[in-house]
């Protein structure tokens, strides 16, 4: 009995001593909570002045008695070492892409530079032919300059014989583009007239550019609808004729006062430096090629025009009546006509007094047109159709052919 009953104190003793182990380690839990609270406190404290948001994770933290919580635990720790490897390994596979990368990096850049060094260099040829091309067809606009090189004029054949149809003429220190030669034959392009001629009469290579420089004249193209043509460069000066717009001018003198003198027939005449473009020019040929005539022009008219364009680049000559070796404006119709039995005076006032006056609207090639200077008539033309006539111009450009408005028409009259 006794024995029971020591066994049964032991018992009791034995839960007491449990019960004061339990409670013990309950005392160790409360300060723990409070010392986590401290914390918080400062925590919250130093988030008022940094205007730093601290989290607190305390309140998501597993019980501390909690089994599952233990084996999270054990969990998280074996999925942050998972990561690091994954990291890790995730770092060298970077790495390795990283390595091969750069190489590839450099070859790019070295593609992309060596494309440029080979796109530079076709466009640096290219831009050395260029200012290579520009410099030769600096020339007035000729990579293979020609000059005529005779005393009036130099036929231009459509073969490389003297027998050759003649379809155009190359006046005195006229230009023209040397497309070939053989057998003592140029082949030229010059304005509207292309063909052969002979070498002996054209100044080539250097020779052609020295004299170029020497002959090339100034040309004032007049850029207005209708320009004023006066005595003397001003203003308050008298209007001696109007030009129309495009119309070319030879200039004899760019004057410091902004105005321009240049020739009139063989008269100087002013026109201002505002309303013209000016620039230097070598003379071009003159097409022999027959004209399309309208309906109603006698065939007689044709041949008329044709024969008179045979003279093209002889000479002016005062008081002449010469087509080859000289005539002025009144001389040069005078013998024109002569040959289709119509005799004139060799005076341009006198002329425009005889046969049947037409309206400018009506001439048709073959009408003589004349001009005035302060309503007196100074000079006579043939009018060739296309709205241009042929004349025995000035003693520095001979016989031509120009724009029947080169300056304004007085009138014109029929004669055939």
């Amino acid at each position: 009995m006794k024995r029971i009953n020591r066994l049964r104190y032991m018992w009791v003793v034995a839960g007491m001593g449990l019960a004061v182990v339990l409670l013990g380690n309950g005392a160790y839990a409360n300060p723990k909570e409070s010392n986590v609270y401290e914390e918080r406190t400062e925590a919250e404290n130093w988030e008022d002045e940094s205007g730093i948001e601290v989290v607190d994770f305390s309140d998501f933290a597993p019980p501390a008695d909690s089994g599952r919580a233990a084996g999270a635990g054990r969990d998280i720790e074996l999925e942050n070492i998972d990561m690091e490897t994954v990291g890790s390994e995730s770092g060298e596979v970077q790495n390795a892409e990283t390595e091969k990368a750069e190489p590839l990096t450099e070859q790019v850049q070295e593609t992309e530079t060596q494309q440029q060094t080979q796109e530079g260099e076709p466009a640096v040829q290219a831009g050395v032919l260029a200012a290579e091309e520009e410099k030769t067809q600096n020339h007035w606009g000729y990579t293979n300059l020609g000059i005529a090189h005779v005393d009036n004029h130099l036929n231009i054949r459509q073969e490389p014989n003297e027998n050759g149809k003649l379809v155009g003429k190359l006046p005195k220190d006229a230009a023209c583009e040397i497309l070939d030669i053989e057998n003592g034959w140029a082949h030229i392009k010059s304005g509207k007239v292309e063909g052969y001629c002979s070498t002996d009469y054209l100044y080539t290579g250097s020779e052609a550019l020295r004299r170029g420089q020497e002959v090339a004249s100034m040309i004032a193209i007049v850029n207005t609808q209708t320009l004023k043509v006066r005595e003397e460069p001003n203003t308050d000066s008298v209007v001696i004729t109007l030009i129309p717009q495009e119309e070319e001018l030879e200039v004899v003198e760019v004057m410091d006062n902004g105005w321009v003198k240049f020739l009139l027939d063989d008269e100087e005449a002013y026109v201002s430096g505002e309303f013209v473009d000016v620039e230097e020019r070598l003379e071009k040929a003159v097409t022999l090629t027959e004209l399309l005539y309208g309906q109603g022009v006698s065939d007689v008219r044709v041949d008329l025009v044709q024969y008179a364009k045979q003279f093209v680049g002889n000479p002016y000559v005062w008081g002449g009546t010469s087509h080859t070796n000289g005539a002025d404006c009144s001389g040069f119709t005078l013998s024109i006509y002569k040959k289709y039995n119509v005799s004139l005076p060799h005076h341009a006032a006198s002329q425009a007094q005889m046969g049947t006056k037409v309206s400018m609207s009506e001439i048709q090639p073959g009408d003589l047109v004349f001009y005035a200077k302060n309503g007196n008539i100074n000079h006579v033309a043939i009018y060739i159709g296309n709205g241009q006539v042929i004349h025995a111009s000035s003693p520095k450009t001979g016989i031509k052919i120009s724009s029947v408005n080169y300056r304004t028409p007085a009138w014109a009259r029929r004669f055939l």
